[in-house]
């Protein structure tokens, strides 16, 4: 009998330490995101533009925001792109590529935003973890028969990086987030004129005392309007057509053109 009410005890006790974590996630963050626009369109006269990002932390237990206030570090990545990064050498007065590294399936498109410097609020290791920064990003590159990440110091890494830094393709902006109170935020994603076409992942995650409480992901697309469009959607799927008529173009081009300056 004492048995069996030890049992019984123990029982009860698992179930109510169960109940307590369901309730505890019940009551746990939620982390809404919202995007101004989902579809980015671009044409001949593209300069760039803005996406804007809104954000708001919920609780089904509706508790006050934790004491010292949440981070917020939001990643948006481009669609994937393979390149190649040659290093030039100048060899009797002529510069020649002497050598090159490939880049597999790195994202055309980067930018990494948060509320203050990321080291100041997250760990080192779980930044790698998680790798956020253009110093923790994994970039593949091909390497004789393998493709591996390299060192942070790699100079062919460093190349890349700066290469799409300068280009405003990759951007880390530790202090891009606003938080507008201690549960909304907001942030503006800078898409450069040369930002190519395709989807834009944007995984917001939220932070408390260096923990990841919560996260969040959405996305939006850069798409060619008007006759850039036609141009694309024709060089990609009628490629044979495309590249007659191209031709063709060239060929009455070179024609009207000797027949305007023709000297009599």
């Amino acid at each position: 009998m004492r048995r069996a009410l030890l049992v019984l005890a123990a029982l009860i006790a698992v179930l109510a330490g169960v109940a307590s974590t369901a309730g505890g996630a019940r009551a746990a963050e939620r982390l809404v995101t919202s995007l101004s626009t989902h579809r980015v369109l671009i044409n001949s006269v593209f300069t760039g533009a803005e996406v804007v990002l809104f954000g708001a932390v919920e609780s089904d237990g509706a508790p006050p925001p934790r004491r010292g206030g949440y981070d917020v570090i939001a990643t948006v990545v481009g669609p994937p792109q393979t390149l190649k990064t040659l290093k030039k050498e100048r060899l009797l007065g002529i510069w020649i590529n002497a050598d090159s590294r490939t880049f597999i399936g790195v994202p055309a498109y980067l930018a990494v935003l948060g509320t203050r410097p990321f080291d100041r609020f997250v760990p080192p290791d779980r930044l790698r973890r998680l790798q956020i920064g253009l110093t923790n990003l994994v970039l593949p590159q091909q390497i004789g028969p393998d493709i591996a990440d390299v060192v942070a110091d790699d100079p062919f890494r460093q190349a890349f990086l700066r290469l799409k830094t300068e280009r405003k393709l990759y951007i880390e902006d530790p202090t891009a987030v606003t938080m507008l109170s201690p549960t909304l935020f907001q942030a503006s994603i800078p898409l450069p004129a040369e930002a190519p076409v395709g989807i834009y992942d944007v995984d917001v995650k939220l932070f408390h005392d260096g923990v990841l409480v919560a996260r969040s992901t959405s996305a939006f697309e850069i798409a060619k309007v008007g006759f850039e469009r036609f141009v694309a959607t024709a060089a990609v799927d009628n490629g044979l057509l495309y590249g007659i008529v191209t031709a063709m173009m060239a060929l009455l081009t070179g024609w009207l053109a000797s027949v305007v300056f023709r000297r009599d």
